[in-house]
C-alpha cells in the first residue's frame, strides 16, 4: 500500500509561475501599447482622423490582409507617408483613395465598389453557399432513401 505524500513549502514551479506569468503578462501588454505610438505630427484633429480613417480602409498591397494602419511593411510605412503627404496638400478623401486605386488597382480598397469586374468577388461566396447548401439537401436525401 503506498502513501501519498503531501509536500509544503516551496517549489520552483510554482514560484516560477506566481513570478513569471505576469511578467510576460506584463511585456506582451507594453508591446501592444508600443505598436499604437503615431510617428506622424497632424495640423488639426480633423487631419489626424482623415488619416487614420484612410489608413483603416486601404490595404497593406505586400500583406494583403492588414490595412495600412496595421501593417509594419516598409510599403506599408511609405504608403502612410504618401496619404499623409496627399492630406497636406488639402486633397479630399475620394481623391486620395482614386489616387491609390489609380496606381495599385481596387485591391488596395478593402471593400472594393460593386461593378461589372468584381460581381464575382461580391457574388461569390453566395453562389458557393448556395451550391453546398444544395449538395447537403441531395446528400441527406439520398441517405434518407437508402435507409
Amino acid at each position: 500500500m503506498k502513501k501519498s505524500v503531501q509536500r509544503s513549502g516551496f517549489s520552483i514551479q510554482g514560484w516560477l509561475r506566481l513570478k513569471l506569468a505576469p511578467l510576460l503578462a506584463l511585456s506582451l501588454a507594453a508591446g501592444a501599447f508600443a505598436s499604437a505610438i503615431e510617428p506622424y505630427e497632424f495640423e488639426t484633429e480633423t487631419q489626424r482622423d482623415r488619416f487614420r480613417s484612410l489608413v483603416e480602409e486601404l490595404r497593406c498591397t505586400v500583406c494583403q490582409n492588414q490595412s495600412l494602419a496595421d501593417s509594419d511593411a516598409p510599403l506599408a510605412q511609405d504608403l502612410r507617408q504618401e496619404v499623409l503627404r496627399l492630406l497636406e496638400d488639402n486633397r479630399s478623401d475620394q481623391e486620395i483613395r482614386d489616387f491609390m486605386v489609380q496606381r495599385y488597382g481596387d485591391f488596395v480598397l478593402y471593400r472594393p465598389p460593386v461593378a461589372g469586374h468584381t460581381l464575382l468577388l461580391w457574388g461569390g461566396p453566395l453562389v458557393l453557399l448556395l451550391v453546398g447548401l444544395i449538395a447537403a439537401a441531395m446528400i441527406i436525401r439520398r441517405r434518407r432513401q437508402v435507409l
